[in-house]
């Protein structure tokens, strides 16, 4: 099926579409619904564009005022719908000021397209020449070098009648598996020229490849170990938007008592109270395994603390089961299955046969998961407490969470606190570490359903991190409901923690102020989220927490418009 270009953008019959134009209409063509945009001065064929062309035709334009804001709304819309949105921002400073968070989408496997201007590359004669000295400051021998190392594809617009082709090859190689993000650059002069008249067509609709399906004799040999080990374990740490791969986790437990743990949680795969989930911490339950299926994990243990023992047979299923991306990735590896991660546990429950040691397992498991279930809510209900504990938090928040809630935390919730309904209610940052994230992920995420309560609790430092005047500009602009909770501990405490870690009797860890890692004073963040109307509250006892927090859900349902907590919690030493 091929779009029409003439037939879609001309006004008349002799009118003949821009490169900007048939940018945005290749962009909707292939299913971009938005472009979060942070403009400058390479954006005026593209703001034209928009004011020509029926608006149904093109993706909706969103104004985002900081462009980490713009690429982590993107990256939060499609953890909620599966749909790749697009990202436009300006020239090298703004595809600077985004690069974190391509960073962040490279990480989590998100497709993204990223777009920037590019300065534009004559001096004089073309329309969209350069005419101001920033034009010169800013161009770059090589723009895409900012991002090429953690994208897919990146590429250059050199003339008009690409933008469409551009726009379709772009989506098919970020929703082709492993998916990720991918970028061009769009000078100003192929953006303003016209399509000539001899180019007749547009882009041919391309769809993402079809997902790895896994190899039978590895399959068959993968369910015999799991049959017949006396401690089987399946570790992941994310699974699909959609929820297939926690659906088919929690058969594949069911069926044939097997042991979870979800390490270094990215999204959670299995609901809190299922009898065969162990938890978040790998420890105990990787010392006693003997047959361990890692499923889509980039770091299902660390080497240098957890290392199971030699004998002990590993699998792992991904796309990409080796994690190219990673330069250094040393872990066991007996049976390396490329295939998408539902395919494979599909495969799995068809070919594998219970036996007379799911009875034992299912016991064995049920007891450990029930152990864990009792100490962790202990643990919280004694960090009723003023200042509260992060346990508490996170228990008091996973309350107030019905089955459709998410939670976005960027080293907010604890979650073996939390008490979980389903797959993807806990979305963490991803392992890139590029902080700021989580705020404006939860507005792309609450963009993409009005009525789904979501949150985002992060830590004082990430809050500062999240660009917090433009996240709150923006959710009020866009009238996002978005409920905000700030952790506050006035520290970087996870800085503090790895000093302390590596020089447990040095001279910082027993100083009484540690360098470089203090947040105090601490700013009243309220009023900066009250700048931009939100209702706001502070809470520094947990005893008042539920209460406030009630409150707060009461004004996000009521009257439609975001909250924002601020929590005073204490310096922990485990997280």
């Amino acid at each position: 099926m091929a779009m029409d270009q003439s037939a879609t953008a001309a006004e008349s019959s002799e009118r003949r579409p821009t490169g900007a134009e048939t940018l945005l209409l290749g962009l909707k063509f292939s299913g971009i619904d938005y472009i979060f945009a942070n403009s400058g001065t390479d954006f005026p064929p593209i703001i034209e564009a928009f004011a020509t062309l029926d608006e149904e035709s093109v993706p909706a334009p969103i104004t985002v005022p900081h462009e980490t804001a713009g690429v982590a709304m993107a990256h939060g819309y499609y953890l909620m719908t599966g749909r790749p949105q697009a990202v436009m921002v300006h020239v090298n400073v703004g595809l600077a000021n985004s690069a974190m968070g391509v960073i962040n989408a490279a990480s989590d496997n998100i497709p993204l397209v990223m777009m920037s201007g590019r300065t534009p590359i004559t001096e004089h004669g073309r329309r969209g020449a350069r005419v101001t000295p920033i034009q010169y400051g800013q161009e770059m021998y090589d723009q895409s070098s900012l991002v090429s190392d953690v994208c897919k594809f990146h590429y250059e617009m050199r003339y008009p009648e690409q933008g469409d082709v551009l726009a379709t090859r772009a989506v098919s190689l970020a929703m082709s598996e492993p998916k990720g993000p991918v970028y061009f650059s769009l000078p100003r002069e192929p953006l303003m020229d016209a399509v000539p008249a001899t180019v007749k067509r547009g882009a041919s609709r391309q769809v993402p490849a079809t997902p790895p399906y896994p190899d039978p004799a590895a399959i068959a040999e993968a369910a015999r170990w799991l049959e017949h080990a006396k401690r089987p374990l399946i570790l992941c740490q994310r699974g699909d938007v959609h929820g297939r791969v926690g659906a088919l986790v929690t058969a594949l437990a069911d069926r044939f008592g097997v042991g979870v743990v979800e390490p270094f949680s990215i999204r959670n795969v299995m609901a809190s109270d299922h009898p065969m989930f162990l938890g978040y911490d790998v420890k105990t339950p990787l010392a006693e395994a003997d047959v361990v299926l890692v499923l889509d994990s980039g770091v299902p243990w660390m080497e240098s603390i957890h290392r199971p023992e030699s004998e002990t047979r590993i699998i792992h299923v991904a796309p990409d089961p080796y994690f190219q991306r990673m330069p250094i990735r040393g872990y066991q590896a007996d049976l390396a299955i490329t295939s998408d991660p539902a395919a494979a546990l599909a495969a799995l429950l068809d070919e594998m046969q219970p036996n007379d040691g799911v009875g034992e397992r299912r016991t064995h498991y049920a007891h450990r998961a029930e152990e864990r279930r009792r100490s962790s809510a202990e643990r919280a209900a004694q960090g009723c407490t003023s200042p509260m504990t992060a346990e508490w938090l996170s228990h008091c928040i996973s309350d107030i969470m019905d089955e459709n809630a998410v939670v976005f935390s960027e080293l907010g919730v604890v979650a073996d606190a939390m008490r979980l309904k389903r797959p993807n209610q806990m979305m963490n940052n991803p392992h890139s570490g590029g902080l700021g994230w989580a705020l404006p992920a939860a507005l792309g995420a609450q963009l993409a359903d009005r009525e789904r309560l979501t949150i985002a609790c992060v830590g004082d430092g990430s809050y500062m991190f999240a660009n917090p005047v433009a996240c709150h500009q923006i959710a009020e602009a866009l009238e996002l409901p978005l409920l905000t909770i700030i952790k506050n501990n006035g520290i970087w405490n996870a800085v503090r923690r790895s000093v302390v870690n590596a020089y447990p009797q040095g001279a910082a860890a027993k100083s009484n102020r540690m360098p470089l890692v203090s947040l105090e004073p601490s700013p009243d963040y309220t009023q900066v989220a009250a700048a931009s109307r939100a209702y706001t509250e502070r809470v520094e006892h947990g005893e008042n927490l539920p209460a406030a927090l009630a409150r707060a859900v009461e004004v996000v349902r009521r009257e439609r418009r975001q909250a924002v907590l601020e929590v005073k919690v204490e310096v922990s030493d485990r997280h």
